[in-house]
Parts: structure tokens; C-alpha cells; sequence
């Protein structure tokens, strides 16, 4: 874990995740609009919310129900304390909001992703 001292309510570093899916969602979106007619744009995507880095872990360690050791390093130069996407414009413009915000969500579908993979993958 890149420092624990930022100012944020935990100390670790905030992003926004967003789920594979929603954003799948949101190019399919845009694609239609495209076809009938939108003139196009440039679209941040993104829960418009943050997780911090320790949420995250925590978070994973419950839907996986496995250990998961952090290993503290130094900040890292330049590294912003929240960094989180602003959807706002596609939200105006195409009407998209992620369906699966929930940082439970995000993670669980990931790790079911990962558990069917299987070996060798």
C-alpha cells in the first residue's frame, strides 16, 4: 500500500471503480447514439463516487473470504490523494449511470469471474 497518510478519511488513497459490465454498458450506449444521430463527445466514466485503497482490501478479504496481506511501501510521487471520474456529461447527454455501483458488487463479480476461469487461462 502506496502511504496511509493522505487526507482522506482512512489515509489510503480514494478511486472511482466502476464495473466491467457498466461500461460495457456505457459503449454500447454511445454506439446507439451514435448510429441515430448524436454527434459524438468525449465521456469520463466512472461511479462519480471513490473507494479508498484499504475499503478495497477489506472489501475483497470478505467476498473472497481469503487472507490478503498488504505490504506498506512509500507514496508515491505525485500520487493524488482521491482521483474520482466526473460522468456527468454522459449522464446529461446519453442518460448512462453505472446499474452496479456497489463496491460488494464490483468485487464479487470479479472474483466469480476469476473462480470460473479455471487453470491455464
Amino acid at each position: 500500500m502506496f502511504g496511509r497518510d493522505y487526507p482522506t478519511p482512512d489515509g489510503t488513497c480514494v478511486r472511482d471503480y466502476v464495473h466491467v459490465e457498466d461500461l460495457c454498458d456505457a459503449h454500447l450506449l454511445a454506439l446507439r447514439a451514435l448510429r441515430n444521430g448524436h454527434r459524438g463527445g468525449f465521456f469520463n466514466l466512472g461511479n462519480s463516487k471513490g473507494f479508498s485503497v484499504s475499503e478495497v482490501i477489506e472489501v475483497a478479504r470478505q467476498v473472497t473470504g481469503k487472507p490478503i496481506k498488504v505490504m506498506d511501501a512509500e507514496p508515491r510521487a505525485g500520487d493524488p490523494p482521491a482521483l474520482v471520474a466526473d460522468a456527468a456529461a454522459i449522464q446529461r447527454e446519453l442518460g448512462w449511470r453505472p446499474a452496479r455501483a456497489d463496491l460488494g458488487t464490483i468485487v464479487e463479480d470479479a472474483w466469480r469471474w476469476e473462480l470460473q476461469k479455471g487453470p491455464g487461462w
